[in-house]
């Protein structure tokens, strides 16, 4: 450890409502292939890995009151990027208000992706007053009958760290040894692949792991809480956050990480998230932290190739969290509905008659969409939203002020979109997920009494479960993908989980 490495300040997690239980798996195929996952996570028809990412950067930043315009680096790590090639970082800044001039990186093309953003968090070079955020996000898919698909889960997880935080990595240590074809997805392709040879795999996961843990190393001037070098000395971790492709392996690695079971399964997120990819470790990591019985942590995080990385955390004092992964608006679901929102059963999108908005267009108003900028007439005072064109209270053109918006707001009025009724673009969301609702609401403004109407498509509910004056929260979501770029914005949903 260095003298001005960072530590960890907030965290924040975040894994989609919808559930799918390994007795549904196991009826649908007569067996379940995905040893120790008693149930998974699965993004909603308009999630992704981004809109994931956001939602628990937004959960880690409220955690301790952290503007995002605080953040100097931003680092995004994900296996599953909604496209194959775009730098999905600088979206995530735009919808969580990132400065421009901040630092964005991305890390992907392995589940080891979680680590190394999290090794560029502790390292960042940050200003006085900067802080570094790092977030992993995944949600991975496979061949249906599979054991890859089977264990495929979601979620992600999130981390403020800065100058003096409280929880910092003692030691680190990482290892790379060639180990081809345990774990793939062939260019042009969402399904993860693996030779499936249990015994090759297993000594990749293992042996690639054992050699981060021996490499771990306090750095010339250890710690005065006794970080450790190498496996020796790590029986003493309260928390073992390992990546887990499944829920059998992480506990075939106890000897070659030098931590009991215990250990692990304080911290095991696999068994009701599914394999989060990236996140995985991550995920661990913030539930660690977040248990205020928590001195010390170890992260293992394992990716194809193979490399590994490796860290103990060391905690003193307590750490904000907001980790939203046991919800209580959680839906099981059956396995066609599953299949149905993997977009496994349903047909192609009609062509044609949508609305179309080119993405010029859009550009120039993700400020509202991403982040619900609103304006203030500069003439009379009144809000606007969207701001543009003459004043709708006094008609004036002398402009607006840019006002950001909390985000919450009371329903005025609520529909039901049924299938057949959905306009084109929403079209296969509505065969993916079924009817959904769309409302007006009055969003509140940052202060006095003053609000702002403005239409929203509600998610995370069921339809005609939300009624007039009932209080919402935006969220941000995917719209919908025309020409081959998606769109994300805001949607709103109930306000109780906030």
């Amino acid at each position: 450890m260095t003298e001005d490495e960072n530590g960890v300040r907030a965290i924040g997690a975040y894994a989609p409502r919808h559930r799918l239980p390994a007795s549904e798996v196991e009826a649908a195929w007569g067996s379940v292939q995905a040893s120790g996952v008693g149930r998974k996570a699965v993004p909603g028809a308009d999630e992704d890995a981004l809109t994931m990412a956001a939602a628990a950067a937004t959960n880690a930043l409220h955690a301790d009151g952290t503007d995002a315009s605080a953040v100097g680096v931003l680092a995004l790590a994900t296996t599953t990027p909604p496209l194959e090639e775009e730098d999905l970082s600088v979206r995530l800044g735009s919808m969580l208000g990132v400065p421009e001039s901040a630092r964005h990186e991305a890390y992907g093309a392995s589940t080891r992706a979680g680590t190394r953003a999290l090794a560029a968090g502790f390292d960042a070079d940050l200003a006085t007053d900067e802080v570094a955020l790092v977030v992993a996000a995944d949600c991975p898919k496979g061949e249906p009958a599979g054991e890859r698909d089977q264990a495929a889960g979601a979620g992600a997880a999130a981390f403020v760290l800065v100058d003096g935080g409280p929880a910092v990595a003692l030691a680190r240590g990482s290892f790379v040894r060639p180990t081809p074809g345990t774990r793939f997805r062939e260019r042009g392709t969402e399904r993860v692949e693996g030779l499936g040879v249990t015994s090759y795999d297993r000594a990749a996961f293992t042996e690639t792991l054992a050699g981060a843990v021996a490499n771990l190393d306090a750095g010339a001037d250890e710690d005065d809480r006794g970080a450790p070098d190498g496996a020796e000395g790590l029986g003493d971790v309260d928390a073992a956050a390992v990546q887990a492709p499944d829920g059998a392996m992480p506990y075939r690695a106890t000897d070659a990480l030098g931590v009991d079971a215990d250990a692990i399964q304080r911290v095991a997120t696999v068994h009701d998230l599914g394999d989060t990819g990236a996140a995985s470790p991550l995920l661990g990591l913030a539930k660690a932290l977040a248990d205020p019985d928590v001195e010390r942590a170890l992260v293992a995080g394992y990716g194809s190739g193979a490399g590994a990385d490796a860290f103990v955390v060391d905690v003193d004092g307590a750490v904000p969290a907001s980790l939203a992964l046991d919800r209580e608006d959680e839906r099981e679901l059956s396995y066609a509905q599953y299949l149905r929102l993997r977009d496994e059963v349903v047909s192609d999108p009609p062509s044609g008659g949508g609305a179309y908005v080119s993405v010029p267009s859009w550009r120039r108003t993700l400020p509202e969409r991403h982040r619900l900028v609103a304006g203030r007439c500069e003439h009379c005072g009144a809000l606007a939203f969207p701001p543009e064109g003459a004043c709708g209270d006094c008609g004036s053109l002398d402009g607006y002020e840019d006002v950001q918006l909390p985000g919450t707001g009371t329903v005025e009025a609520a529909t039901t979109i049924s299938q057949g009724g959905a306009p084109p673009e929403f079209a296969l969301q509505q065969q993916r997920d079924g009817d959904f609702d769309v409302v007006v609401v009055a969003f509140d403004a940052p202060q006095g009494d003053d609000t702002v109407s403005a239409p929203a498509q509600l998610t995370d509910v069921d339809a005609g479960d939300v009624s007039v004056g009932d209080d919402v929260v935006a969220t941000g979501r995917r719209i919908y993908s025309q020409e081959g770029v998606t769109r994300y914005g805001f949607k709103v949903r109930p306000a109780r989980d906030r």
